[in-house]
């Protein structure tokens, strides 16, 4: 049995503070789950209709539970088990942190600009038999996938100001999943959208924004 001591404040404060940014990130999320189920009568794909994406849930919600977990637990520990226990010459190096811990703040931010932008069409979950609004606007004039690219970003934050082995474990993950399931997400939005969605493929990056705005409004998915 592993005895780990406590301690009362945070042995880091930007850890600390992102711990808490993801908290309130997928508590954000579940609200939202619930209010996509209350206004269109779906939950937001949480638990989605196909097959491999209920298989990937049963990885990746462990995975979302200890990226909370860990960083709030972490900082709390005096003298943590070696899985637990940053590497010094990351993650405690103020600089490194704080600049992360920045990054983390703007790239929570922008997420809910997304997340206001998407609307009723946002979801967490792929089904290949829904055909939701097309957003093209705000964000989603620059690139295609701001909310995974953003969360991949916290994610690599976290993995900075909590550089300990699981973390790392973890973060890679995520991030495996997320790319996943950006380039699922794609080939859904092509077969229910046609040539609508594949020109904005076309025109738009995934992550990162190609040199010229696409001028498009709203198209209906109608």
């Amino acid at each position: 049995m592993i005895a780990m001591s406590m301690s009362r404040v945070p042995q880091s404060w930007p850890a600390f503070l992102v711990g808490l940014i993801i908290l309130t990130y997928w508590i954000k999320v579940l609200q939202l789950v619930r209010k996509t189920k209350r206004d269109v009568g779906r939950a937001a794909n949480f638990i989605p209709p196909e097959r491999l994406g209920r298989m990937i849930r049963v990885i990746w919600i462990p995975v979302v539970a200890l990226w909370v977990i860990v960083p709030l637990v972490t900082v709390f520990l005096s003298d943590p088990p070696a899985f637990l226990r940053p590497i010094a010459a990351v993650s405690n190096n103020p600089l490194l942190t704080w600049t992360a811990f920045a990054i983390a703040v703007v790239a929570y931010a922008v997420t809910w600009v997304c997340w206001i932008k998407m609307g009723k069409s946002w979801r967490m979950g792929i089904d290949p038999n829904e055909k939701t609004q097309l957003i093209l606007t705000g964000p989603y004039a620059y690139v295609r996938h701001p909310i995974y690219g953003l969360s991949s970003l916290i994610m690599m934050m976290t993995m900075i100001v909590v550089c300990s082995p699981l973390m790392l474990i973890v973060g890679v993950l995520h991030i495996l999943f997320m790319q996943w399931e950006v380039r699922r997400e794609d080939k859904t939005l092509v077969a229910v959208h046609g040539a609508v969605y594949a020109d904005y493929q076309a025109k738009v990056g995934r992550f990162f924004p190609k040199f010229f705005r696409l001028g498009n409004a709203n198209v209906s998915g109608a």
